[in-house]
């Protein structure tokens, strides 16, 4: 398939900034590009061929936010966008849909500190993790002064982390993990990487197609990691807690190739293909050979020090390879 030119626009420099995007601008250069490069609408290509950018947000992208993904090298996301961008801008021609998911939180969220105490009164440090043991034993409860908020008994509240924490170890999950406050719905950190944006911009009015906005993790007794289903969808008392989105097998079921990037690599993103496998192994296996891990434009979570889960990613990058996906790189050819 044909490449097509970088925008002369684009500044790979500033990929780790903010700044205000100019869409009257972008719109201007969009027309200009799509008639010198002769670019049709997305509706008229005949391959079909999508890309699910998964939290490319400012909390996550952009250093010394909340929780920015720095991976080994301590500046992985900057490096990744720069690289998901030109994947956007060298293949505007090729891709006819994109669909960018956000993580949209609030304060008083399961992985939110304000949500447990100890003993003492105290609310958990940032990325510890809370195991049901230590919720069976008093060491972590839930905090009882947002009872009243949901509706339930304290006591009731306890029993739901209880039962949360223990259906994690039963499904092999990450451990409860509290994580900084981050993703905040009405902040800047919830808004996409202001590069991206652009490109994202930029490819809706060169091809005349609209992306997608696909918004998780809102709900406050489950974390949502994929954009597919929460972690935990039903409540001791069998209550919904969260529920399963079919709408990305049933868009693999329409397209010819699916392009997975984002953050994180350990987390959001192992998470979300996690999850698209099993829908995939429920309705046809061989779909997943239309996936395409864009393995360049993710990377793992690391707090030096702290928590390191590079191996953890790449050892679930091997079984979505050993399931038919491909791991390729945003410089390969779209063949």
């Amino acid at each position: 398939m044909s490449t097509f030119p970088i925008p002369s626009f684009f500044d790979s420099a500033r990929v780790g900034e903010i700044w205000k995007v100019d869409y009257a601008f972008l719109a201007e250069q969009a027309r200009e590009y799509a008639l010198q490069h002769d670019l049709k609408p997305a509706s008229d290509s005949k391959s079909r061929i999508s890309l699910l950018v998964i939290d490319a947000q400012n909390t996550f992208c952009i250093p010394k936010f909340e929780l920015f993904v720095g991976g080994r090298s301590g500046h992985g996301a900057v490096d990744d966008n720069i690289r998901l961008c030109e994947f956007i801008y060298r293949n505007i021609g090729n891709i006819t849909h994109i669909t960018a998911t956000m993580d949209t939180h609030m304060a008083q969220q399961i992985f939110h500190p304000i949500f447990f105490l100890d003993k003492n009164g105290n609310h958990p440090a940032p990325y510890t993790d809370i195991r049901a043991a230590e919720l069976r034993e008093g060491q972590w409860r839930f905090n009882h002064a947002l009872a009243s908020r949901y509706g339930i008994a304290p006591e009731y509240g306890q029993q739901m982390m209880i039962h949360y924490a223990e259906e994690l170890e039963r499904k092999g999950k990450y451990a409860l993990t509290i994580w900084p406050y981050h993703a905040m719905l009405g902040g800047i950190g919830h808004a996409l990487v202001p590069a991206l944006e652009e490109a994202i911009f930029f490819h809706s009015i060169a091809r005349l197609t609209q992306p997608d906005f696909e918004i998780k993790g809102d709900k406050p007794f489950t974390e949502n990691y994929s954009v597919i289903g929460p972690e935990v969808r039903t409540g001791p008392m069998g209550e919904t807690l969260g529920t399963r989105n079919p709408k990305f097998i049933q868009q693999l079921q329409e397209v010819d190739k699916l392009y997975i990037a984002g953050q994180a690599k350990s987390h959001c993103v192992a998470w979300t293909i996690s999850d698209l496998l099993e829908d995939i192994q429920a309705t046809d296996p061989e779909l997943a050979r239309k996936v395409y891990l864009l393995d360049d434009c993710s990377s793992a979570v690391v707090v030096p020090g702290v928590v390191d889960h590079t191996d953890a990613a790449n050892e679930a990058y091997v079984r979505f390879a050993n399931a038919g996906m491909k791991i390729v790189k945003s410089t390969d050819d779209l063949i």
